[in-house]
């Protein structure tokens, strides 16, 4: 069994507000989803949005994974982090010329493409570069994720993809395009996404798309499922690892694949969502009339996820043993939605308590602001930590813009 274990002893010489990821979490996360799709027709790109730390890049790197890149800054840390380029995807709905040229010029696997107009531009650029970019179309399966509002992305009428209206028109553009190659479709639904039965929809959609492109006469090699696959939040330590098997039984069982096709994956969150913490100091117990609020050093500057989402996040008191009480634990950032949490159960806290926000390595470090000038959180892995002596008065740089 796998278990976070934070060092508190060491924790007490570094400056907080930052992040700890422990590499064994890490590790066992990504060994357990190789043995799903080790020997089957599955390739996984490891969605680069969730957390671009290189450090943890490496290991991804190593473990054979490819890349999920949304932005030209995530293709070159992809490229980097040492990840080859022939295993980088690349999808968004606004792509400038420099990001689809370094595509171009570096020879990625695929775009994901999200329009007709892009498509056009796409082709517009590689062919003065004698070159063919290999494209996948990115299509809205109109499947409710039965996910937040904010991270569904796969409805008909969204500015993610394509819709099924819009297909025909494309297709016929395709055709006519010398430069583009389009080897597949790429379809994505939403993030957080544990009910399995919403994947069971999306797989139905893609088997559908597959008879009408094998009747327009495209055969189709590959076919990217996107990810989204969530975490649980709530109880991180009894969760530690996602429920991979139920994820990629689905869509061994659902999807009627052709002979040779390849499916792909773009897994982020699922992947270091739980290997990640958020470690901070309390500056203040104050007491209201009707509320105690526990404040952080750490805000929405660091974690913007529950300001953003109302998303929970399970909170610790690493330094006290005390009975519980209710408070409400916020940021020191001059915006009331600076909240992490409502009427929370802590241990009874104190100032200079060390807290850790869990679950926190997916969407954490990698949304960090500058916000109020504040510094961007250092971050440390949990190999470091048993490796170098830390020492009480060293002192972090300021961080520029």
């Amino acid at each position: 069994m796998i278990d976070t274990i934070f060092p508190i002893r060491q924790f007490k010489h570094l400056t907080t507000p930052f992040y700890y990821y422990d590499l064994e979490v890490l590790r066992a996360t990504i060994d357990a989803v190789k043995q799903q799709v080790d020997g089957k027709p599955f390739r996984v790109h490891y969605a680069l949005k969730a957390n671009a730390n290189p450090k943890l890049l490496k290991i991804i790197k190593d473990k054979g994974f490819g890349a999920d890149c949304v932005s030209g800054g995530e293709v070159q840390a992809a490229l980097d982090a040492g990840i080859t380029a022939d295993k980088i995807v690349f999808a968004g709905v606004g792509k400038a010329d420099w990001e689809i040229n370094l595509g171009i010029d570096q020879g990625i696997f695929c775009f994901n493409v999200e329009s007709l107009p892009e498509l056009e531009i796409i082709h517009e650029l590689a062919t003065p570069k004698n070159k063919t970019a290999k494209v996948a179309l990115r299509i809205n399966p109109d499947v409710q994720a039965k996910t937040h509002a904010y991270i569904t992305t796969g409805l008909e009428e969204n500015k993610f993809g394509i819709n099924l209206s819009e297909l025909d028109e494309v297709l016929q553009k395709v055709k006519v395009l010398r430069n583009i190659d389009l080897i597949g479709i790429h379809v994505h639904i939403g993030s957080q996404i544990t009910d399995m039965s919403a994947y069971a929809d999306m797989c139905g959609k893609i088997n559908e798309l597959q008879l009408y492109f094998e009747n327009k006469g495209f055969k189709l090699k590959h076919i990217n499922v996107g990810g989204g696959l969530g975490v649980n939040y709530e109880q991180p330590d009894a969760h530690l690892i996602p429920d991979f098997e139920s994820y990629f039984r689905v869509f061994r069982e659902k999807l009627n694949l052709r002979p040779g096709q390849i499916v792909h994956f773009e897994l982020g969150r699922s992947i270091v969502a739980q290997c990640g913490s958020l470690i901070s100091k309390v500056l203040y117990i104050k007491k209201g009339s009707t509320r105690q609020y526990v404040i952080l050093d750490a805000g929405m500057t660091e974690l913007i996820r529950p300001a953003l989402y109302q998303a929970y996040h399970h909170i610790q008191n690493l330094s006290s043993g005390l009975p519980a009480q209710t408070y409400d634990v916020v940021g020191p950032i001059c915006e009331s939605t600076d909240v992490f949490a409502t009427d929370y159960r802590l241990p009874e806290t104190k100032r200079g308590d060390l807290i850790a926000i869990r679950s926190a390595g997916a969407y954490g470090e990698t949304m960090a602001s500058r916000y109020n000038l504040r510094n961007l959180p250092d971050s440390y892995t949990s190999d470091e930590v048993r490796g170098v002596e830390f020492y009480p008065n060293k002192k972090r740089p300021s961080r520029s813009f």
